[in-house]
């Protein structure tokens, strides 16, 4: 079964069009107009080995809040979509990843339920265009939107760049072990028979 999925939002602040294939190759072909969410998300694809098309503006004269939100509420709505009824699928995955001077570990559980953990402090307000109090405000949106369970924490660095590098690169590092299907399993990974 083909894992592929499109999902639009337009809305009074933002339009979000997001097209998600979660058995591709690490395609990125991401344009949101905050060039730093865009660094980020083309790293989730990467290392998640998704095929990642977002196309998003938004009321970036106010700032840039609305659009990370929206494309966080979008790509969590299409990696729900595109799971369908996660029959076959491995569930639960983890991943630490370096960046440098930075160390960040991140585990989640596709269980249908929504619930983020976050545990990463910034020294400075922004990285590039990019608020750094977005980056846990992106995980907690995508985790209620994915009904997935987040726990994503900074066990160190110095430089907030490379530290919210290894923070989406362990997503989807996390992600690609969680979404991959395991040819043992008929059914969905729980006792409830039902995620």
């Amino acid at each position: 079964m083909e894992r592929v999925t499109t999902v639009e939002r337009k809305t009074n602040e933002t339009s979000v069009r997001i097209t998600l294939n979660l058995d591709g190759t690490g395609k990125a072909d991401i344009a949101t107009s905050v060039p730093m969410l865009d660094h980020l998300l083309a790293h989730v694809a990467m290392h998640g080995l998704f095929d990642l098309e977002i196309r998003a503006t938004g009321d970036l004269h106010i700032d840039a809040h609305h659009t990370v939100e929206d494309v966080a509420i979008v790509l969590g709505d299409a990696l729900d979509r595109a799971l369908d009824d996660k029959r076959g699928i491995t569930r639960i995955g983890y991943a630490y990843v370096p960046m440098d001077d930075a160390l960040a570990f991140v585990a989640i559980d596709l269980s249908g339920r929504a619930y983020a953990v976050i545990d990463a402090s910034f020294s400075a307000p922004m990285i590039g265009a990019l608020p750094t109090s977005l980056v846990a405000h992106f995980l907690e949106t995508l985790a209620t939107h994915a009904r997935m369970n987040v726990h994503a924490r900074v066990l160190y660095g110095r430089d907030d760049h490379h530290k919210a590098e290894a923070l989406f690169k362990a997503l989807g590092r996390a992600l690609a072990q969680a979404v991959a299907r395991d040819a043992r399993r008929t059914g969905v990974a729980s006792t409830k028979g039902v995620l």
